[in-house]
Order: C-alpha cells, then structure tokens, then sequence
C-alpha cells in the first residue's frame, strides 16, 4: 500500500463502507446517518481549530455520532464506531472527535513539560481513532494533512500517511484482502492473528518501562531500541 497517495476523501470511505454493508451489515447500520456543516463548524469553534477540508467532506458524508446519545459518565471516547478498523481501536464521530481533543489538549496543558519540539499533543492535531482511555489513537494534522498515531509515554508519530484519503484507502485494501474464512469482524481479525514478531518486542518493551499496546502497531522507536538490544 502507497501511503503517500492523495484523492477524494470519499472515494476512499465509500470502499470502506462499501465492504462494510455487504460483509459486516450489522457495524454498516451502527456507523450513523449524514453530518452537519453546522455542527462541524461549531465543534471547530470549540476546539478552536480550523479542519482540513478532508475532515470536513468525511464527517459531512458520515458522522458515526449522528443520532446517538452518549451514556453519562463515560471516558474521553464515550460513543465510537468498533470493529471498523482492521487495526482496532475506535473510528470517531464528530463528537468524540471534540472529547478527545480537548482532553489531549488538558493533558499536555496539565503536563508542563516544557519542550515545545516534542510535547504530547500539538494544538494542530484533531484525533480520528482511539481507544476507549485515550492511550493510543490516531490523528490528522490540520496544517500537512497528514495522519500521524500517538501512544501513551512514547513520541507521537506525525507522517503514517501523507493524507486522511491515503488512510481510508489503506483500510479499505486490508478489508478487501482478508480471506473471509479468518474475518471475524473488522476490528477483531488483528486481535484473533497477531504477528508473533511483535510478541517479543512488546515483552522487552514493558519490561524496560514502555507502554505499548496488545495489538496494533509497535512504534518504530520501539523497535529499534529492542533491537539494539539483541546485538
């Protein structure tokens, strides 16, 4: 997969919901109904960041918030869309979306790190995925477009994929090439078949101190530090 393709953003997410209402037709009818520009615009308020028209046109054509209510006293993703990613973890509408932001940027605020190359949040970064805790997502950049990943207690990564249309794109290539006879569901195939490879990385990894997640991508800084470790 070339993740330094860009194209309409729609495009990108029609295969994705495309695969999604043939194979997986109860998460289809979970991810919501059409968003607001209204409503976008005022969440850009909020946060007090402009989007990229990428995010925009996404959450125009589909917002998985739509007509849904969250439950009280919940965490920062208090609805999320599951079992969309084939990389877990939990697509965001509109209103998790602002949750997560302004809970990133309370975070970073409250940590007073003072390093201004390397803080945890950058105002310029708009979270598209999470898990439930905030601990590890992703998100785009409001000023590349790029979509970058972050994970608790390790440096952001900022250029995954050059754009949101390269992300989607990348989602639905790995949907559309999962042999139906290992799928069980879209976010659940990583978890039923990890890579015994990363196994070991992720055991050196807590055991030195790092927090690193049970199932998707183990950071590259990461990697390399376990294997300078094995020389």
């Amino acid at each position: 997969m070339d993740h330094q393709r860009t194209g309409d953003v729609r495009e990108a997410w029609g295969r994705v919901t495309a695969w999604l209402e043939h194979h997986e037709p109860e998460v289809f009818a979970s991810l919501g109904g059409p968003g607001s520009l209204a409503a976008v615009r005022d969440a850009e308020s909020r946060m007090g960041v402009e989007l990229t028209d990428e995010l925009r046109l996404w959450l125009v054509s589909l917002d998985i918030d739509a007509s849904r209510q969250p439950p009280a006293g919940s965490g920062p993703v208090e609805l999320g869309g599951p079992d969309v990613l084939p990389s877990g973890g939990l697509l965001l509408g509109l209103g998790d979306i602002e949750r997560v932001y302004l809970y990133k940027m309370a975070m970073e605020e409250l940590s007073q790190s003072g390093d201004a190359d390397c803080p945890s949040w950058r105002r310029e970064w708009v979270p598209i995925a999470s898990e439930y805790d905030g601990v590890y997502g992703m998100f785009v950049n409001t000023v590349t477009g790029a979509v970058g990943t972050w994970s608790e207690g390790e440096f952001p990564e900022e250029f995954e994929y050059l754009s949101l249309f390269a992300f989607f794109q990348d989602v639905a290539d790995q949907l559309e090439g999962v042999s139906s006879g290992v799928w069980d569901g879209p976010g659940r195939a990583r978890r039923l078949d990890p890579r015994p490879e990363d196994e070991p990385v992720r055991l050196w990894a807590r055991a030195n101190g790092y927090l690193v997640n049970d199932r998707g991508r183990v950071p590259a800084d990461i990697r390399a530090e376990y294997k300078a470790s094995q020389r």
